[in-house]
């Protein structure tokens, strides 16, 4: 059995909170239906809607054509909603993939080859 899927959670660094996005296996366009009601939910419960974000790829596999097509409109709904997003990982298209995201959030994305310094851009 193969394991995929979305983990979100919220942790503290210092006086930053974070929105943690964890991506693992080949996403399924049913991980995100159901992720999608859970951020969607998270976000609307922020006082302050403008975010940070960390995203974990470096156990992501890749994408159903499907969920592809439902990330592209999580992001679209949500481009409002942060200011920054980190991506972390170690895939050869992640920095395509930030700059193509970047173009539909209003905030900036940044890719990451280094935890430590994606939480350091999050935080400036």
């Amino acid at each position: 059995m193969q394991r995929h899927g979305i983990t979100i959670g919220i942790e503290r660094h210092q006086q930053h909170f974070f929105i943690i996005m964890k991506v693992v296996g080949k996403l399924t366009h049913e991980d995100y239906q159901i992720i999608t009601p859970i951020l969607d939910d998270a976000l609307a419960q922020v006082a302050k809607p403008k975010m940070n974000m960390f995203v974990d790829i470096s156990e992501l596999e890749g994408w159903e054509l499907q969920a592809a097509w439902d990330d592209l409109k999580l992001g679209v709904k949500h481009r409002t909603s942060f200011n920054k997003v980190a991506i972390f990982g170690d895939q050869n298209w992640q920095g395509l993939a930030a700059k193509v995201g970047g173009w539909f959030i209003n905030g900036e994305m940044m890719s990451f080859n280094d935890k430590r310094q994606a939480f350091e851009w999050l935080q400036n």
